[in-house]
C-alpha cells in the first residue's frame, strides 16, 4: 500500500496546488487556509471534503483553528506559497524579519507545530536571485534548522504538459531523505492550440457561465480537460469597447500593436501589449488580468477578443470540471494567481516516488 499524504494548503487560493496534487490518488488535502473569501469559496465547492478556512494566518485564533484541524486530520505534509514582498530589498539586513515577510515566517512556525514529513513551498522565481541569492539562503538555512533536508530551483510548467512557459520556484522539504525536483514529463510542449482550439467561436461579449460544448475536442489535451465535464462552465468573453475591437481587427494572427497605426497607441509603453497568443506555441504566464485586450499577450490568436476565464484555465491546466465561481474581477484573479495543476501532479508524484 502506498503512503498517504495528509496536506495542509496555506495560501491556498483557488486551489491549484490542491487540485493538482489530487491527481495522484495518495494525496489529500485535509485542511486549506486564505484571506480570500471568494478564492476559498471555489477551493470548497471543488474539493468540499477540506476544511476550508478563511482568515489571516498573522491572527493568533486563526492560526491555533489551523494547527488543531490539521493536528485532528493527521496532517502529515504543508503546501502553499507564502506572498514574499520583500525578498528584493538592497539593505538585505533584516531577511526573515522584515515585516513584509513574516508571511513566510508565520508558513515555517506552523511547519514548526505541525511538523510534517513533507512540505513544500512555490514562489516567485526571482525568489532565487534576489540580492544575489542571499534571500534564498536565509529561507533554506531557515528550512535546515527545522530539520529539513532542502531541493529547491525552477520549474518551468511547459515542461510538464501545461501550455504556458510559466516558471516558479519551488522548495521540497522533507525530514527523510531529500526529495529531488521533477524532471520533464514531457519532450513536446502543449500549445495553445491544443489547449484551446474547441472553444474558438464566441466573440466579445458573448458566453455564459454555464453552457453546452459546441466543437467536439481536437487533441489530446482537451480531452483529457474535457473528460468529467459535461457541461462547460466559465467561458464568457469580455465585453470590449469598440475602439478595443477596431485595434484587434487590425492586429493579424502572432503579432501586436507594432501593428497598430500611431494615433491608435495610446500610452502604453510595454512591447507586449495587444499581443495575440500564438496558436502553435505555449502561452506566456497568464496573469490576474487575462481578460483586458491592452493588458499583454492574451488575445485570442485570431478572434477579436481576449482569451475567456474558462480558457486562461486551459492554458493553466485546469480540468473542465473546475468551476470558478465569483465576479468577473474574483475569477480572473483566482485563475491568475494559481498553481497550475499539472506542474503540482509532477511534484506530487516526485514525492511519491522518492518517500
Amino acid at each position: 500500500m502506498s503512503k498517504e499524504f495528509r496536506v495542509l494548503d496555506l495560501f491556498c487560493g483557488a486551489g491549484g496546488l490542491s487540485w493538482g496534487l489530487h491527481k495522484n490518488s495518495s494525496f489529500k488535502t485535509m485542511v486549506a487556509l486564505d484571506f480570500d473569501e471568494n478564492a476559498a469559496n471555489t477551493f470548497k465547492k471543488n474539493m468540499p471534503s477540506a476544511e476550508v478556512v478563511v482568515g489571516d494566518i498573522t491572527n493568533k485564533d486563526i492560526k491555533d483553528k489551523i494547527v488543531t484541524l490539521a493536528k485532528e486530520r493527521k496532517v502529515n505534509m504543508i503546501a502553499g506559497g507564502p506572498p514574499c514582498q520583500g525578498y528584493s530589498m538592497k539593505g538585505k539586513k533584516l531577511g526573515l524579519a522584515d515585516p513584509r515577510n513574516f508571511l513566510f515566517r508565520e508558513y515555517l512556525n506552523i511547519v514548526k507545530e505541525i511538523q510534517p514529513e513533507v512540505f513544500i513551498i512555490e514562489n516567485v522565481k526571482g525568489l532565487l536571485i534576489a540580492s544575489n541569492g542571499w534571500f534564498k539562503d536565509e529561507i533554506v538555512n531557515s528550512i535546515e534548522l527545522l530539520g529539513y533536508n532542502v531541493e529547491y530551483g525552477i520549474l518551468n510548467a511547459s515542461d510538464f504538459g501545461v501550455p504556458q512557459a510559466r516558471e516558479r520556484a519551488i522548495f521540497i522539504c522533507a525530514k527523510g531523505k531529500a526529495i529531488p525536483l521533477p524532471k520533464p514529463t514531457v519532450t513536446k510542449k502543449t500549445t495553445v492550440r491544443e489547449a484551446i482550439s474547441d472553444l474558438s467561436y464566441l466573440n466579445s461579449g458573448e458566453g455564459d457561465f454555464e453552457q453546452d460544448y459546441r466543437i467536439a475536442p481536437e487533441s489530446e489535451y482537451q480531452k483529457l480537460m474535457r473528460k468529467n465535464s459535461k457541461k462547460l462552465y466559465n467561458h464568457k468573453a469580455s465585453n470590449h469597447k469598440e475602439v478595443a475591437i477596431e485595434k484587434l481587427k487590425l492586429i493579424p494572427p502572432e503579432q501586436g500593436k507594432e501593428c497598430l497605426p500611431e494615433e491608435m497607441l495610446g500610452k502604453q509603453k510595454f512591447k507586449t501589449t495587444w499581443g495575440r497568443l500564438k496558436w502553435d506555441d505555449v502561452s506566456p504566464t497568464i496573469d490576474t488580468r487575462f481578460d483586458a485586450s491592452s493588458n499583454g499577450t492574451n488575445n485570442h490568436p485570431y478572434l477579436h477578443r481576449a482569451i475567456t476565464p474558462r480558457e486562461a484555465a486551459r492554458i493553466q491546466s485546469f480540468d473542465d470540471e473546475f468551476i470558478f465561481y465569483g465576479s468577473k474581477v474574483h475569477v480572473r484573479k483566482q485563475v491568475g494567481n494559481a498553481v497550475p495543476p499539472l506542474l503540482a501532479k509532477a511534484i506530487a508524484d516526485q514525492i511519491e516516488k522518492t518517500v
